[in-house]
């Protein structure tokens, strides 16, 4: 009897050791597979999340008026134009190409007009925009590397159709001056916002004082000689500081830069006031 317990007892004692052998598996891994518990490649999710801030510039007091810069982060190094915010309208489209032209200057004395605002600013209205009757200057002012230059019908004693904004494009005594906006006062183009991404078809607006106006838009691009769109003519305004709207569609951007054109007039001319704003494409 005593020997038939004792042959029982060892009997479960090895069982239970198999068991817990198996139990236990390769290399103490907690399952059959020896796979890990979490995917390859993941993470678990951090324990609180700070949401970054946008790195969009503030709006200078060299930034045209009526106007906002872009929403995009701005990048690191030295602004070509100053400011990140300033968009260049014409007649570089591109640094590039500013910088060609100090080359070609210095070694040569090619199209001294770039070192001179007010050549640069009519050259915009009746070259680039194709305003004809806008070329006389009536205002001049130059701070440094920014230039205010008012323009005017030739002939007249009126006051200036514009006033636009020019910086300096570069760096150095011979960077070329570059036009980026428009001081507006009594007739402004606020929408769409300056330097902002825009499609076709675009809607723009912005505030007029004047009786009995009539009011169309532009969209241009330094590579092309015709508008890229033009609103139909003409969309009435009036009153003082009153608001205005008008749609426009435009094709064949391929300029980063677009300049969008708002011209007012009929009474004694067909341009008697503009305002500009520069638009992106990507």
């Amino acid at each position: 009897m005593n020997n038939w317990l004792l042959f029982r007892i060892s009997a479960a004692t090895i069982v239970a050791g198999l068991a817990l052998t198996g139990c236990s598996g390769s290399g103490g891994s907690p399952n059959a597979s020896g796979s890990p518990s979490t995917a390859p490649g993941t993470s678990a999710p951090p324990l609180s999340h700070t949401p970054t801030r946008s790195n969009s510039p503030a709006p200078t007091a060299d930034a045209p008026a009526g106007t906002r810069p872009p929403t995009t982060p701005a990048p690191l190094g030295t602004p070509p134009l100053g400011s990140w915010s300033l968009q260049p309208m014409w007649p570089f489209a591109t640094l590039a190409q500013a910088q060609a032209w100090q080359r070609a200057y210095r070694s040569g004395g090619h199209q001294p007009w770039h070192l001179d605002p007010e050549q640069t600013a009519l050259s915009f209205t009746r070259g680039y925009l194709g305003f004809e009757e806008i070329g006389r200057v009536s205002s001049r002012t130059v701070s440094g590397r920014h230039a205010r230059i008012g323009v005017a019908r030739t002939g007249s004693g009126g006051g200036a159709a514009a006033v636009l904004h020019l910086v300096r494009y570069g760096t150095g005594p011979d960077a070329p001056w570059e036009v980026v906006g428009s001081d507006d006062t009594t007739f402004s183009l606020t929408t769409p916002a300056y330097g902002s991404l825009v499609r076709s078809p675009m809607v723009t607006g912005g505030r007029i004082t004047g009786v009995d106006e009539n009011i169309r838009v532009q969209v241009r691009q330094p590579s092309s000689a015709a508008p890229l769109g033009t609103s139909p003519c003409c969309t009435a305004a009036g009153g003082t500081d009153q608001p205005w709207r008008v749609p426009v569609s435009f094709t064949g951007a391929r300029d980063l830069v677009l300049t969008v054109v708002a011209v007012t007039g009929g009474h004694i001319a067909d341009v008697e006031r503009f305002t500009v704003t520069a638009v992106r494409t990507r």
